[in-house]
């Protein structure tokens, strides 16, 4: 009875051991990170006060879109002010030309008043363009991320009114340790893993920091060293399974090993 009790025992011990060792397998953290994105800042050239917004955060916006104004008094009337300079040197280019053509005026007259009208031309345009740009237009097709100003708010110059994450702009950055920094290269592909997401999810690894992300002392002691992260970053298949800030695990895919073929015996 003893030795079966002993038998049992040693059964229910080994069979402990590899569920604890399959747990462990399972409860592998991978390589921890987080979802980042390079977003696009849409900023007025001067500074004003916005008066209308087109758009809303979430809303998907293509090429060339209207997205918000921003009040255009003043570029406005210093266009009219250009644009009543340009009259007039248009008119003193006018009468210059006549005189030479009579030879009542000098070639220096005329080639004064063709300057001063090559310069009020241009001052029109800048001016146009200074109006034009008091609308902003979405540069890239993407979804509004975060407004920052909203209707009858000031915003400073080149300071953005709102953001645009484009899909493609969408990336995951990931900490991998020295030892393991050798298994993974530009293009490699990785599995993708995050509360509540598809079972399908991979990325593709585009940038491998050369430099560990914390420095540590010059002299390293073997702990140390296992110590040492590298920033990694990849692409996601699908970005739009994820979201900026979500936090991921990243796992290697395994490689797959090379199959042989086996040899027919000739014999």
């Amino acid at each position: 009875m003893r030795s079966s009790q002993l038998i049992v025992r040693s059964v229910l011990a080994v069979a402990l051991t590899i569920g604890l060792a399959g747990c462990k397998e399972q409860r592998d953290p991978g390589f921890q990170g987080w979802v980042e994105a390079d977003m696009i800042f849409v900023s007025p050239d001067e500074a004003g006060r916005v008066i209308k917004l087109n758009v809303r955060e979430g809303d998907e916006v293509k090429v060339g879109d209207a997205l918000y104004s921003v009040d255009d008094d003043l570029q406005l009337a210093d266009l009219n002010q250009n644009k009543a300079t340009l009259a007039n040197a248009q008119q003193t280019y006018d009468r210059a030309a006549s005189l030479r053509g009579t030879g009542a005026g000098t070639q220096a007259n005329l080639d004064s008043a063709v300057s001063a009208l090559r310069v009020a031309e241009a001052r029109v345009a800048t001016s146009e363009t200074r109006l034009a740009r008091r609308k902003g237009f979405a540069p890239v097709a993407g979804t509004i991320q975060q407004i920052y100003f909203r209707e009858g708010e000031m915003v400073a110059a080149q300071r953005p009114v709102l953001s645009i994450m484009p899909p493609g702009n969408m990336k995951l950055r990931f900490f991998v340790p020295e030892t393991e920094l050798p298994k993974l290269a530009i293009g490699d592909q990785v599995r993708v893993v995050c509360d509540n997401c598809a079972d399908d999810l991979t990325a593709k690894i585009y940038f491998i920091a050369t430099t560990a992300e914390y420095t540590p002392p010059v002299i390293y002691s073997l702990d140390e060293r296992n110590k040492l992260v590298y920033l990694i970053q990849a692409r996601p298949s699908r970005p739009d399974a994820l979201r900026v800030g979500q936090p991921i695990s990243v796992y290697l895919n395994p490689k797959t090993s090379e199959i042989k073929t086996p040899v027919a015996d000739k014999r």
